[in-house]
């Protein structure tokens, strides 16, 4: 009986925790805490919920201390990139992890497999209202410049790999954590997952942390690079967008990236089609079906398995505070690149463009759009900016899209 009793803690999580040494044991700890943090910033600060709190959560019962032989291990993130699990020390071996892996590494495989992100895609498309870019097509230059972040971030991440000790980032990590300036989780995660598959967990940590922070981050470069008299303009009243339009335009987009950057489809190709079941009116049992059941589980376990893969060698790192700062980097260039465009435009139209606009050419819909609208009222409480905002919003999500494509064609066969 004592025998039993002695085994019985020898087998409990308290006991695993320092089992591997002091250090490790302190960093299960923070990786816990931070995982705790993560989840206070979703429940009581409602700061992107409905992926910071999967998230979060994945990230505690990865970091719960257990023996490395024990069952009840759900993750096991060497299956994913460690090369003696792998099929010929590349490629991930589906049929090993069915057999030996844990619930959330069976859920993983929807990431590594590419799966979570277009039907994400799909149900956004559901969601998504393309009339506002229809109705003024230059809104998608707005889109096209807050991209800039992306590109800019990228060069960032190799100049800070060359100056920096300790920080390795390559062509692909680089691509992956630039992606971030594109405010899009489901965009950040298919290149991470392709790309840089290590870094997976501290770029969509980052990702769906600065997407949350809109609100706070954006309006200080709203103020900072537009002037009262921009901020203050009404804009004229959109052209009605006829019905047919809007089914034309989920597929001339399609085609038209399919012949430009066809690794962008799968991203793009989902997106218009949530968005053609929208708007052809003759599916309706599934436009309710891709935005409400299907986007919510999938969302599920998006967020719960990639939380899951921060654990704490990989997490806690020089590397991870690099891809932090830099991720903030992008978001910030993302934002003025809208805002300097949208000034441009305000110059040439005379006055008629709020440059206000050009800060919802991130690819966070419908929240940027959203804190354009804030903004621009309190300057003028008569001013109504969220439909022209929608232009720019809606294109960042075409846009980073096909910035993910460009990079997985680059960088994916090297």
């Amino acid at each position: 009986m004592l025998e039993s009793f002695v085994n019985f803690l020898g087998n409990t999580g308290a006991a695993a925790l320092f089992a591997t040494g002091v250090v490790p044991g302190i960093k299960t700890i923070i990786m816990i805490g931070i995982a705790c943090v993560l989840l206070y910033l979703a429940i009581v600060k409602k700061y992107e919920p409905l992926l910071l709190l999967p998230i979060a959560f994945g990230m505690l019962l990865s970091n719960l201390p257990m023996l490395k032989d024990s069952s009840a291990i759900m993750m096991h993130t060497e299956f994913f990139t460690d090369p003696a699990y792998m099929t010929d020390g590349k490629y991930i071996n589906v049929g090993y992890i069915c057999q030996h892996g844990g619930l959330l590494d069976l859920l993983y495989l929807g990431v590594k497999l590419g799966i979570y992100p277009p039907l994400i895609f799909v149900g956004i498309g559901c969601m998504t209202d393309f009339g506002p870019l229809i109705a003024n097509p230059k809104s998608i230059l707005l889109g096209a410049a807050a991209q800039f972040g992306v590109f800019f971030t990228f060069l960032g991440a190799l100049i800070l790999s060359a100056t920096i000790p300790g920080i390795n980032f390559g062509v692909k990590e680089a691509a992956s954590i630039g992606i971030i300036g594109g405010a899009d989780g489901p965009t950040a995660i298919y290149v991470t997952k392709s790309l840089a598959p290590a870094l997976l967990p501290a770029i969509a940590v980052a990702a769906y942390s600065y997407m949350a922070l809109i609100p706070i981050i954006q309006p200080p470069f709203m103020k900072l690079l537009t002037t009262k008299k921009a901020r203050q303009v009404v804009m004229g009243q959109l052209r009605p967008v006829s019905k047919t339009e809007k089914i034309l335009f989920p597929i001339i987009v399609t085609i038209v990236v399919g012949l430009i950057i066809p690794d962008a489809v799968s991203l793009v190709g989902c997106l218009m089609l949530g968005n053609l079941f929208k708007e052809s009116g003759v599916c309706d049992r599934l436009c309710k079906t891709a935005q409400n059941e299907l986007m919510n589980i999938v969302t599920i376990f998006l967020g719960v398995t990639v939380g899951a893969t921060a654990t704490a060698e990989g997490f806690l790192s020089a590397q991870t505070i690099g891809i932090v700062v830099l991720g903030l980097v992008a978001f910030c260039v993302s934002t003025c690149g809208g805002l300097l465009l949208g000034d441009l435009m305000y110059v040439l139209t005379k006055g008629k463009v709020n440059p206000l606009i050009g800060s919802a050419g991130v690819s966070a819909v419908p929240m940027a759009a959203r804190v354009s609208q804030t903004v621009g009222q309190k300057e003028n409480p008569s001013n109504f900016l969220l439909m022209h905002a929608m232009g720019p919003n809606v294109a960042g999500v075409i846009g980073s899209a096909v910035a993910a494509g460009v990079f997985l064609s680059m960088f994916n066969g090297l």
